[in-house]
Parts: C-alpha cells; structure tokens; sequence
C-alpha cells in the first residue's frame, strides 16, 4: 500500500509542476497586454527560378525594364564599346565578360549585381538568423545578406558582387548593396555602371510560389537617373541546385565550333 501511494504523490509531481508552468505562462499572457511580440520573419527560402509575367516577357531574360533612364557620356561610351549577345543590340561576336564568343576574351567572369538573376538558371535562397544567402546554380556564386544590424564598413575593396547589408520592411526583405568594382555589366544588354553603383531592393514572397524583387541602380557617373526595375521568379519545391562550371561550357562551346568546321 505503501509503495502504491509512493508511487501516486510521485506521479503527481511533474504534474503540478508542468500545471503551474502552463498558468504563469497564462498569467504573463493575459496580463501582458501592453506587450508586443515580435513580428515572425518573411520566409523567403526555396528554390527560384526566374518566370517574367506575359507582359515583360519581350525583355526580361536581358535586362529588367523596358526604360532605360539617359547615361552621362561616360556611360554611352562604354555602352557604345560593349557587343552585347543579347537585347537590340545583339551581335554573333560579343565582348561580354561573362560569355563572349569573339575569342577575344577569356569570359565566365561574375556576373555581378543585379545581371546575376538574368542568367538562365536557378536560385536558392537560404535563411539563417542574422543572415539571407543566395545561392546561384550558375558558377555556384554565393550573395550574403547580412540582416544583424551591421552597417557597411567605410573602406570598402571593390568586389563583382557588392557587399549587401539588409533589412526586413514588413514582409520585404530590403537589400542595400554598394561595393561594386566596374568590371560587370548591369544586365545582359551591356548597360555599364560605375564603382558608384547602389543597388536598393524590395525582395518579397507575393504568395507561396511567387517571388517579386523590385530592383532600383543608382549609379550617378552612368545615369543621370535612377533605374527602376523588377523581377519575378517561381518556386520550384522539387529542384536541387546542379553543378554548373561556366569553364566546362566554353571547353564544350570550343569542341562544338571544332566538329563544325569542315573536315573535322
């Protein structure tokens, strides 16, 4: 009998303690009416891949608006030199960093800010506390952004990707990106930028499957406006990430002109 009562007061216990667990917590919660609890953080992880609606579809695989603002003449020079392989002004033999076909350069250099989300291929976007990555199937390129607080450093080494600080705006995240070296075009057009470059955007979840990035350059040396664009990607809850080596392409790009030429 003993050991039967023994063994209820013990039962008991985790019980009662667990009860008055549950009623401070009660307690805090009714009585904690001037308290305000954080707001969640947007979830903007998955896997993306870019999907222009119908009506910017005739050119957003090469540049993110149909309204170019006017370049400095600096700008129109380096435009006017740039042989783009895609847009208006597309031509067979392009000097493009990225991809050129001319034989005169080496190519697969980084794509940069913003132009890397007009390459054909996925996205991932990774969430970490503190911390938003992007990561790219093309080259594998890694974009950091930093939501912790951080301000940008005031010695800033030009970089192909910028350095990104961002911050949550309701259900956008807003990414502030400076940074930049002068080496990347904006987009695939061939529109040039400066080491001034700012980009600002407005990276929000629009519904489960659809991701908006409203895009603004600002780049004083090369426009004498600010450039305002957007992008709009799709979620693809079934893809990986694939291994994708830009040199292995020209290698294969190389071998195909080879067995096109004749007697080969």
């Amino acid at each position: 009998m003993r050991n039967r009562l023994t063994s209820l007061i013990l039962g008991l216990v985790p019980v009662l303690a667990f009860s008055s667990v549950l009623l401070a917590q009660t307690s805090v919660q009714s009585g904690a009416t001037t308290a305000q609890v954080p707001a969640a953080t947007p979830d903007l992880s998955g896997v993306w891949t870019l999907h222009p609606p119908a009506s910017a579809r005739a050119y957003a695989l090469y540049t993110f608006s149909p309204d170019v603002p006017p370049m400095t003449p600096w700008a129109e020079a380096k435009f006017q030199a740039n042989k783009p392989g895609y847009g208006p002004r597309a031509v067979a033999e392009t000097n493009d960093p990225v991809n050129p076909t001319s034989g005169e350069g080496i190519g697969c250099f980084p794509p940069g800010v913003p132009r890397i989300y007009l390459q054909p291929f996925p996205m991932e976007i990774v969430q970490i506390p503190g911390r938003v990555i992007m990561l790219f199937e093309y080259g594998h390129f890694v974009r950091q952004i930093y939501t912790d607080g951080r301000k940008h450093v005031d010695d800033l080494a030009p970089t192909w990707m910028g350095d990104s600080i961002g911050t949550w705006d309701g259900d956008a995240l807003v990414a502030d990106t400076i940074g930049f070296n002068d080496k990347t075009w904006l987009d695939r057009a061939g529109h040039p930028h400066s080491e001034d470059l700012h980009v600002v955007e407005r990276i929000r979840r629009v519904d489960r499957n659809t991701l908006q990035d409203d895009i603004t350059i600002d780049d004083p040396k090369a426009y004498t406006k600010p450039w305002k664009g957007q992008e709009v990607f799709q979620l693809k809850p079934t893809w990986n990430l694939m291994e994708m080596v830009c040199e292995d392409n020209v290698n294969f790009l190389g071998v195909q002109k080879l067995t096109k030429q004749p007697g080969k």
